[in-house]
């Protein structure tokens, strides 16, 4: 059992530092734009959640079978799902043999084993939709029927068209045992996260240390550099499509455009307004022109070579004539693969990449030296990046602008209206106000004397 396991393990291990990659920036993006801050905390949980989803699909549809051409006969008897709830319990008087004992209905019954793994395999989804994602029971519910649906049809659809047949049964009693899971671990969770820190109180502290985190600023560069590409690249597409050429005012003119004219018109450049950032300058006043262009030059002169370089690389693999045996040394991995890359630039182009490797290096260090995290091109220009509020912020301080409505006096009578009837043997309690201030209750007053 433990080696039919072993497989979907090595399966997600290899396919996850892919994944992470691909959704590095969107996470990053998400995180800083709901919490404010990327902390170490919440990373660490949210990655720790997608690696166990796709290991969890990985249980569910690998091993991958051989396609062949009688695939489907050889799996017909999965072809059709099992829509009869409680057919499990006939499985593990099956697999027993029709015999009683703890050995045979239990220990040694695969039914019963099959059926702990599927209880087990959504039980880590309960916990990280409590203490991760705070969602509900209900909701926890739902969630885990979603995913156990997800499967069961990954699998009779053969992976989605892959294979012409499904190879896996779609069993009803698998989505009850694997919601029953997603249950169990959200009840499980609760005790877990009294022994863990809050992830509000990680961030809270990430945020009290850096109010404005150095890696939200480079998300957001790294944003407006990937946007400038690709509208430097679909104008150039344009215009060479239209024209036959494109000019090199072209890229100076979207590059002015991006980092100067946008934030001089609404204080942020596009990637800084998606990571809720805003250019503000040291004195206080408005940003002005020469100090936007000044910047902008400083972030030119530190990613135009980085971009250069990696530009004339993709065009030298991509373009003939090719260097004798190219191909065939990028294919072997190690040392060989990145020698033959470097080999097929020209001193001059190896020299812009290296160039701008260093620049970044050494703009990178500095920043992370200084006292408060200022980039080279923000200590020159004297504009620095703002913070707006987020959206865990932003939700709480409408929280607590309702509370503070709810809790809000009623309106004060005034001092001349008709006063209520005195209780027998009770003083009446009228109401006196001195100046602007509030009005007191004398009863109340004479009272507490």
């Amino acid at each position: 059992m433990a080696t039919a396991y072993a497989l979907p393990i090595k399966t997600a291990a290899a396919l996850f530092p892919l994944l992470a990659l691909l959704l590095l920036l969107p996470t990053a993006v998400t995180l800083y734009r709901r919490h404010g801050v990327m902390s170490p905390g919440r990373t660490l949980s949210l990655y720790g959640f997608l690696y166990y989803l796709l290991t969890a699909y990985c249980m569910t549809i690998v091993p991958l079978p051989k396609q062949t051409a009688d695939m489907c006969r050889r799996f017909a008897m999965v072809a059709h799902p099992q829509w009869v709830p409680g057919n499990t319990f006939s499985d593990i008087w099956k697999e027993a043999h029709h015999k009683i004992g703890l050995n045979a209905l239990v220990l040694q019954n695969p039914a019963v084993a099959g059926t702990v793994f599927n209880l087990l395999l959504l039980l880590p989804l309960g916990v990280f939709l409590r203490y991760h994602f705070r969602r509900s029971l209900p909701a926890a519910a739902a969630i885990g029927l979603a995913i156990s649906l997800s499967f069961e049809l990954t699998q009779w659809t053969g992976v989605w068209g892959l294979y012409s047949c499904p190879y896996r049964l779609f069993d009803v009693d698998d989505l009850i045992v694997n919601t029953s899971g997603a249950v169990i671990g959200w009840l499980l969770a609760g005790p877990v996260a009294r022994m863990l820190p809050a992830l509000e109180m990680l961030d809270g502290r990430a945020l009290a240390a850096r109010p404005v985190p150095f890696g939200r600023r480079l998300t957001a560069l790294v944003v407006d550099v990937a946007g400038y590409v690709v509208a430097s690249v679909f104008t150039a597409a344009v215009m060479i499509h239209q024209d036959g050429s494109a000019p090199t005012w072209m890229l100076v003119g979207i590059f002015v455009a991006w980092f100067v004219l946008l934030p001089l018109a609404t204080g942020a450049t596009p990637g800084k307004r998606l990571l809720l950032l805003k250019l503000v300058a040291d004195d206080g006043g408005p940003l002005v022109a020469w100090r936007l262009t000044l910047r902008a030059l400083l972030i030119g002169a530190l990613m135009m070579p980085f971009l250069a370089g990696l530009f004339l690389a993709v065009l030298t693999l991509l373009n003939e004539p090719y260097p004798s045996g190219l191909f065939a040394t990028v294919r072997d991995s190690g040392t060989q693969g990145a020698a033959a890359i470097l080999m097929a630039l020209s001193p001059t182009q190896l020299l812009a990449v290296m160039v701008g490797f260093t620049l970044t290096a050494v703009c990178v260090r500095k920043t992370l030296r200084h006292p408060d995290r200022l980039a080279p091109h923000d200590r020159v220009s004297g504009i620095r990046n703002a913070t707006l509020p987020h959206r865990r912020a932003v939700l709480a301080a409408a929280r607590g602008a309702g509370q503070a409505a709810d809790r809000a006096p009623l309106p004060v009578a005034r001092a001349d209206a008709e006063a209520p009837a005195a209780a027998p043997g009770r003083p009446v309690a009228t109401l006196v106000t001195t100046g602007p201030g509030p009005a007191k209750d004398q009863g109340s007053a004479a009272n507490s004397r």
